[in-house]
């Protein structure tokens, strides 16, 4: 019987925004799986820091600045890596923002933007690799989705809006270059442990947990916040060979809130 093939040898991955958090994560875990580890940010000060985390980890990655919005940038950018690394073999769309705004506060503005970020800029960047993976004859593009690609909450107007938009184009990504051998998936983590969702774990001043902490908890079945490392699987499964008949799915990592309707009170 023919083995499981998760080995990312020889591949060229590129995560947007993987200077720390998730993205830094997956990239550890590719990069451990053997890819070549590509990543850009929005400025040359959280490119170094994540060259300087890199490096830490005895990590080669290259990083590069560029706004994952403007689509100039992108081309150019994508030129630059498809020359200097003769291909781009996993593109994952990790970077993003939130804007926790209550829907009647929220400028137009402040919606907009996070629709670019969250979504416009996945559409950009994978439209921009997308030729060179159809004419190598493969390709994996992972869209980092959320639970608010299927739950709506307070606040989160513009994000839910951006992650449920990113869910369908993951699967129209999926139906328009399957045929290209080119799997587009997307990965739904839950509550994460990570710089971005720390305010809303801080202590209270008596010493109890955040109310929303405790909200996580209640209707989380691992009883938990998840970590970075929990999507390090997932995301070298849909990057790999072991992958390629799964296209167009969205996998939810997130201790089984979606399956879970909560004790009553």
């Amino acid at each position: 019987m023919e083995s499981v093939n998760f080995s990312l040898k020889d591949k060229i991955a590129w995560i947007t925004g993987a200077s720390y958090g998730i993205g830094f994560a997956i990239a550890k875990a590719y990069a451990a799986a053997g890819a070549k580890i590509i990543f850009n940010d929005i400025n040359a000060e959280l490119v170094q820091k994540g060259l300087d985390s890199y490096q830490k980890e005895g990590i080669d990655a290259h990083g590069y600045v560029c706004d994952v919005t403007d689509d100039e940038a992108v081309a150019n950018l994508t030129h630059e890596l498809e020359e200097t690394f003769g291909k781009i073999d996993i593109l994952v769309n990790n970077a993003g923002i939130i804007k926790r705004i209550p829907m009647l506060d929220m400028s137009v503005e402040d919606f907009r933007r996070v629709v670019d970020v969250d979504l416009n800029a996945p559409f950009i960047v994978a439209k921009s690799v997308l030729p060179g993976m159809i004419k190598q004859g493969h390709g994996k593009i992972i869209n980092i989705c959320s639970m608010m690609s299927e739950l709506g909450r307070e606040t989160v107007a513009g994000y839910a809006a951006a992650k449920g938009g990113l869910k369908m184009l993951t699967r129209n990504i999926c139906s328009e270059f399957g045929e290209y051998n080119i799997q587009c998936n997307g990965i739904g983590p839950g509550y994460i442990a990570t710089p971005q969702t720390a305010p809303l774990r801080e202590r209270q001043a008596d010493g109890s947990r955040h109310p929303f902490d405790q909200f996580i908890i209640s209707k989380t079945p691992a009883a938990r916040w998840g970590t970075p490392e929990d999507l390090m699987g997932p995301a070298v499964f849909l990057a790999s060979d072991a992958s390629n008949f799964v296209n167009g799915h969205i996998l939810y990592v997130d201790g089984g809130i979606l399956a879970y309707i909560g004790k009553q009170p």
